[in-house]
């Protein structure tokens, strides 16, 4: 009885196993696809496709699902989307056409992003979709088998769960159009690294990267463009997924045409949109087109500019597509009131900040203007948001102008800052540079700062009130209290100082034409030098009244890293000291420099300097006033200070005159760069440079390029070297030699 019992349930074993290998059978006898012709094409491997109808025809057993096979919609294109109706229309002559709808879809990563739910969707459609009918006998449970032939459980092996599938992934055509690339980028093929769980995962991904290949061929104006997906056995547990793209003809633009607005606003919308007959109808291009006029046209005066729902419809037999976009520029715009809406956190008030702004009340409305007023005020570093938003009153002025008010909604920064920098030099040694600000302290802009100076060579301690914006973009006040000591070879000394001044600056964001700067500042100062008089060295007292004043232009394209144009720059001080009895004098120095592109990477820079003090002797004066040269900022391949008269020691004591020259190639690859250089320059006793004896460095830098300038390291050595010079002198800063 126990036996014919087993006999059974061993018979429904063999029927269940004759039924899935029948299923497997089926499944493996899939005609390929067929072509262009109508013809079978012939495989040594035939594809696989679970999604085409014909995989199911060989399987009697399972229903058939439905497939339909349409023309994508507007979630199909890459940017661009399109709409076709159901029949196709016929233009004036006859030819075929479709329209291109107006609307941007999303991101192909929208693809990669729902590519599981994709997946699970279309795995779980196929499973559905799929049935098998067998013997009701063999639902029934199996029994247990633990009484016959027990012996058995000694030699169970159990069954080693199967490993992932693998693919590979072939794209035949699509690199012939440049958009292979794209492909790589937003395949979920690819993204999951060439496994899968099954074969319908595999089918889910396929499917998924076909559309994708469609959607980039429209993207770039293929629209006629397919690609056929075939998946095709290579050897157990392994498959080929192939692409066959057929990009087709591009797709060009005919007739170009902007509607909606007045002719003013319609002629600077055409320049700025930049589309012309002939022009491929790629999507990115179509879009940064439409964005330019977005940005043009409020610059011009129409701050409420929109553009509406373009259309671009296509000829299929001459591959052009005709465009058409709707213009609404709305009314010309001045400016009104700078108001001040979040009342709660007010950092600066309207009126302050009229004074940043650099237009005035009625004048025609710019963007560019109020975008650089919201980054000015980003750059006072008072905030922690601000934003400028223009505000349509519907009031016209005379002109016929709509006055444009300009809403300020601002955030509160952090008030304190700790800042830290440091750098080297031969001669100088090391230095770093410490400071603690806070700001608008005494409202508005009013900062207090508090800094230090711990260096080799220099130590020092000041304190600084800044007003920034005073009054006018830009224009700073400062009054400054500084101590410190200086021990250099030409002199040591303390120092202690009180100055103030008035300035016009030039910033990264607003670089000037003209900049200026007056002042005033009284010096007590202790200082050691040689006294050639004496024969030794001596400390003095020395206090010293000045009123410095500098005068610059600036024709350059850059503040930091300048590649054309050309800089001048004077400076003059009237100075009185007592020290060896009351002296006046004037301290001169005139800087020019120019800046020369010969090519896009290549910048040939060139510097000339001249200084001059009257009225004084050079031991009349104190040493810290008197003219040095050499150094990173002066000529490279000497010590701070080294050059020109020097005292027995070999220091040098300074002079009543300078003349330096400079000439550098800078050579700039990515954000390196490499600058060789040759210096000259000599200090003189007499009040007038004579040119005779220049002394010549020579030597080779690089260049790291950030946002807020080059990081600087020189490397540079005295030619015709003297006894006591250093045969290598370092230099690191930031930003250019000059």
């Amino acid at each position: 009885m126990l036996f014919r019992h087993y006999f059974r349930q061993i018979h429904r074993i063999c029927l269940l196993s004759v039924g899935l290998i029948s299923l497997s059978a089926h499944a493996e006898d899939v005609s390929t696809p067929k072509t262009d012709s109508g013809n079978k094409a012939a495989s040594p491997n035939p594809a696989i496709d679970p999604f085409d109808p014909s995989f199911f025809d060989h399987l009697p057993t399972l229903s058939q699902p439905s497939i339909e096979a349409s023309k994508a919609d507007g979630s199909s294109h890459l940017p661009l989307r399109t709409s076709e109706s159901s029949s196709q229309g016929e233009n004036s002559n006859g030819r075929g056409v479709k329209a291109l709808d107006t609307e941007t879809v999303s991101d192909p990563k929208n693809l990669l992003a729902n590519s599981d739910a994709s997946e699970e969707k279309t795995a779980q459609n196929i499973e559905e979709t799929t049935s098998v009918t067998l013997d009701p006998a063999l639902s029934e449970p199996l029994p247990d088998l633990s009484h016959f032939m027990p012996d058995m459980n000694e030699h169970v092996v159990l069954a080693k769960e199967s490993d992932d599938l693998r693919y590979k992934v072939d794209v035949k055509g699509l690199s012939n159009i440049d958009t292979d690339q794209a492909f790589k980028n937003y395949s979920v093929l690819l993204s999951n690294k060439n496994k899968a769980d099954s074969l319908s995962v595999i089918g889910a991904r396929a499917t998924n990267d076909q559309e994708l290949i469609n959607r980039i061929l429209r993207s770039q104006g293929y629209y006629d463009g397919k690609a056929a997906l075939s998946i095709t056995p290579i050897e157990k547990g392994q498959y080929n997924v192939r692409y066959d793209v057929n990009a087709g003809s591009i797709y060009k633009l005919g007739q170009i045409n902007l509607t909606g607005s007045e002719e003013e606003p319609l002629r600077i919308a055409r320049v700025a949109l930049n589309l012309h007959r002939g022009d491929p109808i790629i999507a990115t291009h179509i879009e940064q087109a439409e964005n330019n006029i977005l940005i043009t046209l409020p610059h011009y005066g129409y701050p409420f500019a929109k553009i509406g729902d373009r259309t671009i419809l296509l000829d299929d037999e001459t591959h052009t597509g005709d465009y058409t976009l709707p213009v609404n520029a709305g009314n010309v715009g001045s400016y009104g009131s700078i108001i001040v809406s979040n009342n709660k956190h007010i950092v600066l008030d309207a009126k302050h900040i009229s004074h940043i702004a650099r237009f005035k009340e009625g004048q025609r409305y710019d963007s560019q203007m109020v975008d650089d007023l919201r980054q000015a005020l980003a750059a006072t570093s008072l905030f922690s948001h601000v934003s400028v938003e223009p505000i349509a009153t519907g009031r016209k002025r005379e002109d016929g102008s709509e006055i444009v008010d300009l809403d300020v909604r601002q955030g509160r920064g952090k008030k304190h800052s700790i800042a830290v920098t440091g750098g080297y030099g031969t001669g100088e040694g090391f230095k770093a540079q410490g400071s603690w600000i806070s700001r608008n302290y005494f409202p508005p802009e009013g900062s207090l700062t508090f800094s230090g100076i711990l260096g080799t060579r220099q130590q020092q301690l000041s304190a600084l009130f800044n007003r920034n914006n005073a009054g006018a973009r830009d224009r700073v006040i400062q009054i400054g209290l500084t101590a410190g000591r200086e021990r250099y070879d030409a002199y040591n000394g303390y120092s202690f100082s009180l100055g103030g001044s008035l300035s016009r600056q030039s910033t990264q964001l607003w670089q000037k034409r003209w900049t200026y700067s007056i002042g005033a500042e009284l010096t007590q100062t202790n200082e050691r030098s040689y006294d050639f008089s004496r024969s030794e060295r001596l400390t003095r007292f020395y206090l010293i009244a000045a009123l410095p004043g500098q005068l610059g232009y600036d024709r350059s394209n850059n503040l930091m890293n300048p590649t054309k144009g050309y800089r001048l720059n004077m400076r003059f001080s009237p100075e009185t000291s007592i020290g060896s009895g009351l002296r006046g004098y004037v301290r001169m120095l005139f800087d020019a420099s120019g800046y020369y592109p010969v090519a896009d990477n290549v910048v040939l820079a060139g510097r000339f300097r001249v200084a001059s003090i009257e009225g004084a002797s050079v031991q009349e004066l104190a040493p810290s006033r008197r003219i040095y040269a050499g150094g990173g900022g002066s000529v490279r391949g000497y010590g701070y200070q080294q050059l020109g008269p020097k005292d027995p020691y070999k220091d040098a004591v300074g002079g009543l005159s300078e003349e330096e020259l400079a000439f550098e190639v800078r050579y700039r690859f990515g954000n390196f760069g490499l600058v060789p250089f040759i210096d000259a320059g000599q200090v003189y006793e007499d009040a007038i440079p004579t040119f005779h004896n220049l002394r010549f460095g020579t030597g080779l830098g690089a260049r790291y390029y950030t946002a807020f300038g080059p990081f600087r390291i020189d490397l540079a050595t005295p030619i015709a070297r003297q006894p006591g010079e250093s045969r290598i002198s370092v230099y690191i800063s930031i930003g250019q030699a000059f």
